[in-house]
């Protein structure tokens, strides 16, 4: 069973990425629900969620969004149908209705495309729908959220019967007011609204040659509002059926929740499901913001996070318009415990932090950012102590508190255990609280926990460096400019660079020579040690990476030079073929010429054409006859020497176009130098390098050395 302490949580800040997952929530609850997130009890749980919200996630972006899960929460409609004989309203059974309709859809969603969500699919097929009590509710109220006229026979009378009153006030009055306009008895106004009944302004000499009831006067007292004697007697009976209407409504809203009232656990199934889907869309939209991806979950103890950030600083930087830099780190059984150490402010806590973190929102069922290809295991504690935790309300010293975290520690650590501790071993005398933190190293070792340590003693460095299953870890730092480099290196102990660091901020010199004096000599040289070999590590890698680069470089070249070899080598064949058959034709020509002169001077056609049929006879004799199958065999291979090349042009002819396209897109070229005689120049796409040695036209002679060759001004550039 999984136990982290609130405690933990705050340290590594875990309630700050909470809140920054409940700002995508588009409900209340979720809202509330994403903010009491914790890490799962189970481990057997916190596969499946994290395999919904890679669902989700994959979906923001897919071609089968998932639909919108936007609902009113129906929390007091839930506690009035657990009270005997309350009833709902209308706006509390529209409310219920979009609860039902809203996770119908999804249901139906999930179920169409199984294959594309299998793990939300899974999810959603626990939920026992019922479209009974939503087919009730429609079948009572509209959706302009009006109790329908054929909800029962009863309301379908009255309404009737409303209409039809409604139409006799309207006809009584209009007959009143024309039969009193005439008579000159109404004021020019004629008529008004007083209590939202329709009444004619009369005057007041004449009130008493009007029939019906006074409702008011004016101000003056001039006009006298009053109401016609036969509108008055269809008012009241308009009284009566409306008062009818509001007690049939509520006794069919009060039947309506009776019939609903047996399902409320299914609501509030339905409500809890929604509010799921609201944090799992949270969740995967957070993912989407720090590209958050799902790890390899291992079963043996392992971390691997290959270029993890800390999610929190990712997104402050990220508006700030800042790098982050991220961290390679791992543990496993044979190198279990990390202790880090280097300067301040080069990145320690962070580190220590984000390996916390993520691990604690791998078990809370979050995505985190780091390379797919990164592992992680699932531990029963992670135990932290962070930053300077003075207690005023409990008169506890920052080592006093240390001492208290410790005694948790030894009384909860084990194999399943990951343990991170800032700054190991300070709050008391450097010496004997190095000793302590030291032994409660050794004990964290034997009992086979998993751990990150920051630390500046040196001897915590040492027992790292002894223990076979331990390791130091340094964060780099440039010596020269001082200036952290915010990347971990393992394998080796880091210089706390004090001195380095004290004259950069400006302490004399001889100051720090006088402070040197007082520390031991041993002491200084180990960190000076540490600091030297720091710096021929960092010399090291910037040698093997120019090295590197060269040799690629040189790979390349020779590449290049294989191929103009190959294409010369080719050319040349070619050329000697060439040369082969055009000296084969000349001497066809000298003898053919020789015949003819022969035959212009003897004028003899009949030795002309032995001669020529003779020689016919010679060439043919020359030639080698093929037999079938090698045919059959050279034929293949020219066909396979025509495809191929039909492939290669092809591949030309692509190329070209996307040259093309390329060249439409990217900005216009620079202004072209002028070339003149004596220029150094190229061709744009060869690499011989030539002198101009004459300019006549738009075409330029080129001498190359060995040879001249005329070409067009435009296809050159300047070298």
């Amino acid at each position: 069973m999984v136990r982290i302490g609130k405690k933990t949580l705050e340290d590594l800040e875990f309630p700050t990425v909470l809140q920054q997952v409940a700002h995508f929530c588009i409900t209340e609850p979720g809202t509330e629900s994403v903010l009491a997130i914790g890490p799962f009890q189970e481990t057997d749980a916190i596969i499946p969620e994290l395999y919904r919200l890679k669902e989700f996630t994959a979906s923001l972006h897919g071609d089968n969004p998932i639909p919108n899960h936007g609902f009113e929460p129906i929390f007091k409609e839930l506690k009035l149908l657990g009270i005997e004989n309350s009833s709902l309203e209308v706006a509390g059974f529209r409310r219920i209705l979009s609860v039902s309709e809203t996770t119908k859809t999804l249901l139906q969603f999930f179920t169409k495309y199984e294959e594309f969500y299998v793990f939300l699919h899974a999810f959603s097929s626990e939920i026992n729908y019922t479209p009974i009590f939503s087919e009730a509710i429609v079948k009572v109220i509209d959706r302009y959220g009006e109790v329908k006229d054929d909800a029962s026979d009863e309301l379908l009378s009255i309404r009737r019967r409303l209409q039809q009153v409604k139409g006799q006030i309207n006809s009584s009055f209009t007959k009143a007011l024309s039969r009193y306009a005439q008579a000159d008895y109404l004021d020019d106004i004629k008529e008004t609204i007083v209590e939202n009944r329709r009444v004619l302004a009369v005057k007041a000499m004449y009130r008493k040659k009007v029939n019906g009831a006074v409702l008011g006067s004016s101000k003056t007292g001039s006009i006298v509002y009053m109401e016609p004697q036969d509108t008055l007697e269809f008012t009241n009976e308009l009284s009566n059926l409306e008062y009818e209407e509001q007690e049939e409504v509520k006794r069919i809203l009060k039947a309506l929740t009776e019939f609903i009232r047996p399902h409320k656990d299914l609501l509030k199934e339905f409500q809890s499901y929604l509010i799921q889907i609201d944090v799992l869309y949270a969740k995967a939209r957070y993912a989407r913001e720090i590209n958050g991806i799902l790890p390899v979950i291992t079963k043996e103890k392992r971390i691997y996070l290959e270029k993890a950030f800390h999610p929190i600083l990712w997104v402050s930087n990220k508006k700030r318009k800042e790098k982050t830099y991220p961290q390679t780190i791992e543990l496993e059984h044979e190198k279990r415990i990390i202790v880090i150490s280097g300067p301040n402010a080069g990145g320690k806590s962070i580190t220590l932090k984000t390996v916390g973190l993520l691990q604690v929102m791998l078990q809370s069922g979050l995505l985190i950012p780091c390379e797919p290809q990164s592992e992680l295991c699932f531990f029963d504690r992670v135990l932290t102590d962070i930053g300077d935790n003075q207690s005023i309300e409990n008169h506890l010293s920052t080592y006093s508190y240390r001492l208290k975290k410790m005694n948790q520690f030894l009384k909860k650590c084990n194999k399943n255990t990951l343990f991170l501790i800032d700054e190991f071993g300070t709050g008391s005398d450097p010496e004997l609280g190095g000793a302590l933190a030291e032994t409660f190293l050794e004990v964290f070792y034997e009992r086979e926990a998993f751990g990150i340590i920051t630390t500046h003693y040196t001897n915590l460095k040492l027992l790292a460096n002894e223990l076979p299953h331990a390791m130091n870890a340094n964060m780099q730092f440039d010596s020269r400019s001082l200036e952290p480099m915010y990347k971990l290196h393992l394998g080796e102990a880091g210089s706390s660079f004090t001195f380095e660091v004290a004259q950069k901020n400006g302490i004399p010199y001889s100051l720090i020579n006088k402070a040197k004096k007082k520390i031991e000599r041993g002491k200084i040289r180990f960190d000076k040690t540490i600091a030297n070999l720091q710096k021929e590590r960092s010399q090291l890698r910037r040698t093997s990476e120019s090295l590197k680069t060269e040799e690629q470089k040189a790979r390349e070249e020779g590449k290049q030079l294989e191929e103009v070899n190959a294409r010369v080598q080719e050319k040349l064949e070619r050329y000697q073929e060439l040369y082969d058959a055009n000296q084969k034709l000349i001497a066809l020509g000298k003898k053919f010429d020789a015949l003819s002169e022969k035959y212009f001077n003897n004028k003899r056609k009949k030795e002309l054409i032995d001669e020529l049929v003779k020689l016919v006879m010679v060439e043919n004799s020359k030639r080698k006859k093929l037999a079938p199958k090698v045919k059959r065999a050279v034929k293949q291979k020219e066909r396979k020497v025509e495809v191929e090349v039909e492939k290669k042009v092809a591949v030309i002819r692509e190329r070209k176009k996307k040259e093309k396209e390329e060249a439409k897109k990217a900005p216009p070229p620079k202004p072209k130098v002028v070339l003149k005689v004596g220029d150094r120049v190229r061709m744009i796409d060869g690499r011989a390098i030539g002198t101009i040695d004459t300019i006549e036209k738009h075409k330029a002679i080129v001498n190359y050395g060995m040879f001249t060759t005329n070409v067009n001004m435009e296809e050159l550039e300047k070298v």
